[in-house]
């Protein structure tokens, strides 16, 4: 039964990440960890959202927009490095209550601004991709922010998804492989449950697809941050 409700917890959180372009690494990792160490939790939730990366590009494959994935995704990881390297030298909880400001003050200014955005090109991309990547390693929650830098370009809805899940890949596709070359390893019991965890993100991304397809695009940004709130209000009462 607890790989049936690990499915099924799967399936909705991966429906949130899709839509959204974050969050099921924010859902599963605290649920999983009341019954499972940290380290194959770490694993099995980076590698369902591994797949989940693939489901977002594959099914929202007419957004991609490979000059726009990498203008935003290569200074995102090189940047990232550089966060990583302040993050033991600064209180957790101070980080994740800091993020947590930010992403409430970022979604009142865009209530408050609903038309604001930037212009789409090189170098407004650029400078968002280091933004994103930088906040990404030294406070330790890469979705949420990508999703926060990515909303200000006010991209259609297709082209959101599919580039948050392109840059999503790149950066948890090197995790996977930190992981592994650390000697995490998963138990016999999540091997097992990955043949129907692996569909089961499938079906929340399809799922979150019938859902992106009703929303209306003027709409989209809104239902964003009204996503980035809720992460931000509880990183702030509830950083650890």
């Amino acid at each position: 039964m607890e790989i049936i409700y690990i499915a099924i917890l799967t399936v909705f959180a991966t429906g949130i990440g899709t839509l959204t372009g974050f969050g099921t690494s924010t859902i599963m990792v605290p649920v999983l960890l009341l019954f499972f160490p940290l380290a194959p939790t770490l694993l099995l939730v980076g590698i369902i959202h591994w797949f989940g990366d693939i489901w977002k590009i594959a099914l929202f494959r007419q957004g991609v927009r490979w000059r726009l994935i990498l203008l935003f995704g290569v200074p995102g990881v090189i940047f990232s490095f550089l966060g990583v390297r302040l993050v033991f030298a600064i209180s957790g909880t101070l980080l994740s209550q800091t993020l947590g400001g930010f992403l409430v003050a970022y979604v009142v200014f865009l209530f408050l601004n609903p038309t604001f955005k930037f212009k789409q090109n090189a170098l407004t991309a650029t400078i968002g991709g280091a933004l994103s990547g930088f906040s990404a390693g030294i406070f330790g929650v890469g979705g949420e922010i990508r999703g926060a830098f990515l909303s200000v370009f006010d991209l259609s809805k297709a082209v959101y998804i599919a580039t948050a899940g392109a840059i999503g890949l790149a950066i948890d596709s090197t995790r996977l492989v930190a992981y592994v070359a650390g000697g995490i390893r998963l138990s016999d019991f999540f091997l097992w449950g990955l043949i129907l965890f692996i569909p089961a993100s499938f079906l929340g991304a399809y799922f979150a697809k019938r859902v992106a397809d009703k929303i209306p695009q003027k709409k989209f940004r809104m239902i964003i941050a009204t996503f980035l709130l809720l992460i931000g209000i509880k990183l702030l009462v509830f950083p650890s």
